[in-house]
């Protein structure tokens, strides 16, 4: 790679650091629902609901966003997200009633933050196909980080505005960061099926739908997010109800969970470079078990019970740290938006099934029980897959090879 093009990709690294750390602001949102929900005169439940919508239309989104890169490019689609993001936090700044959340603070700042995610991560990993999982740690890790610096950042805001201005406030932030981030950015280059790592030829979106390896993999993804979004949701609530925690006590399962998550991210991510990504997801996937077990048949005690969400909080951080690069080696990287965008719809699936679970099923148990179930089947299946390209590669090599008894 010449010197022009190392220029570009590692500007385009810089972009999407700072555009991700924007993007992951959305996940402050807990710290307004008591106040927009003395606002709005609504129960907290119902006002947090708006969250989940926007977990929803964020992945549905994400999986939108290979086209509209593909028509629009990089630099103009997230430029159009962090537009979009800065209107959607100014309208719900005007939002006198929960259809209004749920359509600004949902689906409108959702769907900003899908379009930017996903499309600037997968092409920042295309133009670094050497260091995959290293890239995707930075990205992903930034995105995680910007909720915690976002947290200080909103806090301060809160302290000292209304929160109609916070709420503005934040937009231009976010927008700001957005728009110079994608300012940076340049299209990935395609590049040619013998200069991608790991032997994997290209699929296009319907090629790899008609791959059994494919659902697997979704499947996988969608277990992983499950456990890690329902826990992460209610890990105080866990701490306070199973565990028996003082309030303060459990509270600090939001520290826990930050770090282990980031931890996650960071480690798995490097070590994704080192040995194959599917056994990286194994062992995600047994910390993920191991943490659920954990949860429904030891005895907690306060350190039990940190250790156990620490687990399912690093398993998520590693595994959407690890599975755009993960999806890139079986299906390979030209159509890795597309490719990775519909098997991302399971982070907004996830998102809400065990919520809706726990609600039609008397609670943690019933949703816990499903994980479990769901974690085993998924280890199964990574133990068990094999990549569709390797085995086409087999047989083509096989079908040449003259066979004995052959006239």
């Amino acid at each position: 790679m010449n010197a022009s093009s190392n220029a570009i990709r590692y500007r385009t690294l810089a972009g999407t650091v700072l555009t991700q750390f924007a993007l992951g602001s959305v996940y402050t949102w807990s710290l307004f629902n008591a106040q927009l929900s003395h606002k709005l005169s609504e129960p907290v439940s119902q006002v947090a609901f708006a969250f989940g919508l926007l977990s929803l239309a964020l992945a549905v989104a994400s999986s939108m966003a290979g086209k509209l890169q593909e028509r629009f490019g990089v630099r103009k689609v997230a430029i159009a997200s962090g537009l979009m993001l800065g209107l959607g936090f100014y309208l719900t700044s005007h939002a006198g009633s929960l259809i209004m959340l749920y359509l600004c603070a949902g689906l409108l700042v959702g769907f900003a933050d899908g379009a930017g995610y996903l499309m600037s991560l997968s092409n920042c990993v295309k133009w670094f196909p050497e260091r995959k999982g290293l890239i995707s740690a930075c990205a992903i890790g930034a995105y995680g980080l910007g909720s915690l610096g976002f947290k200080f950042i909103n806090l301060a805001l809160l302290s000292r505005f209304s929160l109609e201005a916070t709420f503005q406030l934040w937009g231009l932030i976010a927008m700001a960061m957005v728009v110079a981030g994608a300012l940076l950015m340049t299209d990935a280059p395609k590049r040619p099926a013998a200069a991608q790592t790991g032997g994997s030829r290209d699929f296009t979106l319907a090629e790899a739908m008609r791959q059994p390896q494919y659902w697997m993999l979704a499947l996988m993804f969608l277990t992983v997010c499950m456990s890690g979004l329902y826990v992460i949701g209610v890990a105080k609530d866990i701490g306070e109800s199973f565990v028996h925690l003082s309030a303060a006590t459990a509270a600090n399962a939001v520290a826990v969970i930050a770090m282990a998550n980031l931890s996650g991210r960071l480690v798995l991510g490097v070590l994704s470079d080192k040995m194959p990504r599917i056994r990286v997801i194994t062992i995600a996937q047994i910390a993920a078990l191991a943490g659920m077990l954990t949860l429904l048949f030891a005895p907690l005690n306060a350190s039990l019970f940190f250790a156990a969400i620490a687990c399912i909080a690093f398993s998520f951080g590693g595994t959407i740290t690890v599975y755009p690069s993960l999806v890139s080696d079986f299906f390979g990287l030209n159509n890795l938006t597309k490719n990775y965008g519909v098997i991302y719809l399971g982070f907004g699936i996830g998102s809400i099934v065990g919520s809706i679970v726990a609600s039609l099923f008397g609670g943690f148990l019933a949703t816990f029980h499903l994980i479990l179930a769901l974690l085993i089947v998924a280890l199964l299946f990574s133990l068990t897959i094999r990549q569709p390209g390797a085995a086409l590669a087999n047989k083509e090599a096989f079908d040449a090879e003259p066979h004995l008894g052959k006239a």
